[in-house]
């Protein structure tokens, strides 16, 4: 199966898709199974599962991260690959090297620098990389399908009309996805949905529903790291509980241990 054809397909029909982000194997089998057509990685969840900030993870790390996901799994799985390998051009080509040969089916690569103190590439130095990425990308054997990130609403650069520029760059020089996560409101998204003709995938943004999204235009939904956020809310939740209250009601909504269990003893011989 060309898991990269699969994930293609997925951004051409005509109805909206939600990409569930994993954080470990674990999740990656559990959102699976509850019906998602493709996942992704979250660097975020990633990092926070490590102990880390988002953006601690190194490189060789995240690509090791992104096999043992590929592996728990028969759904097409991008990767949240941050900046990619490193700063320059040639470096983002090499990601997606990288990430074909983990076995993903396609990945982001954002224009945040890491920097603070200028948090966001120069423009034309971001449209270089998705530039070479895009052409690194083409020249794969299997399908894979690459997302090009814009980061000004995650970095305290709210200019909308600065973002549709680097949207529409990334789309002319060959990005198959476009995304600028941050960006909640209606109007803004659907300004963007309008301004370029690639798919649009946006960070799940409340209070708007699926439906809606879809009606503006939305191709693609990403979970991005608030499943994590969830997870460890209903951790700290449980725990404010037994310490606080000294009771364990929590125990009442959990997932079933043999529900995870049966779930988890599937294919074992295979993965042993």
């Amino acid at each position: 199966m060309d898991k990269g054809n699969v994930f293609r397909q997925l951004h051409e029909r005509p109805e909206i898709f939600i990409l569930a982000n994993a954080w470990d194997p674990g999740t990656t089998k559990f959102l699976a199974s509850l019906g998602f057509k493709a996942l992704a990685t979250s660097s975020a969840g990633f990092a926070f599962s490590r102990g880390l900030p988002d953006g601690g993870i190194p490189f060789d790390v995240m690509m090791q991260h992104c096999r043992d996901l590929v592996a728990a799994t028969d759904l097409p799985i991008s990767g949240d690959l941050e900046k990619g390998k490193g700063d320059s051009a040639d470096s983002a080509g090499e990601t997606i090297f990288a990430a074909e040969a983990a076995g993903l089916a396609g990945c982001s690569i954002e224009d945040y620098s890491g920097d603070p103190g200028r948090p966001i590439y120069d423009f034309s130095h971001a449209v270089e990389r998705v530039a070479a990425a895009a052409e690194a990308a083409r020249a794969l054997k299997h399908d894979f399908v690459f997302t090009a990130r814009a980061e000004n609403f995650l970095h305290g650069r709210n200019d909308l009309d600065d973002t549709i520029k680097r949207l529409q760059a990334f789309e002319r020089v060959g990005a198959d996805v476009l995304f600028a996560p941050g960006i909640s409101d209606r109007e803004s998204i659907a300004t963007i949905c309008a301004s370029v003709s690639k798919p649009v995938s946006v960070l799940a943004p409340a209070p708007l529903t699926v439906s809606e999204l879809a009606t503006i235009g939305v191709r693609r939904i990403s979970l991005g790291p608030r499943l994590t956020m969830a997870a460890f809310t209903a951790v700290r939740d449980a725990a404010r509980e037994v310490l606080d209250k000294g009771t364990f009601e929590f125990t009442k909504a959990g997932v079933p241990f043999g529900e995870l269990q049966q779930l988890f003893s599937q294919g074992i011989d295979k993965d042993i």
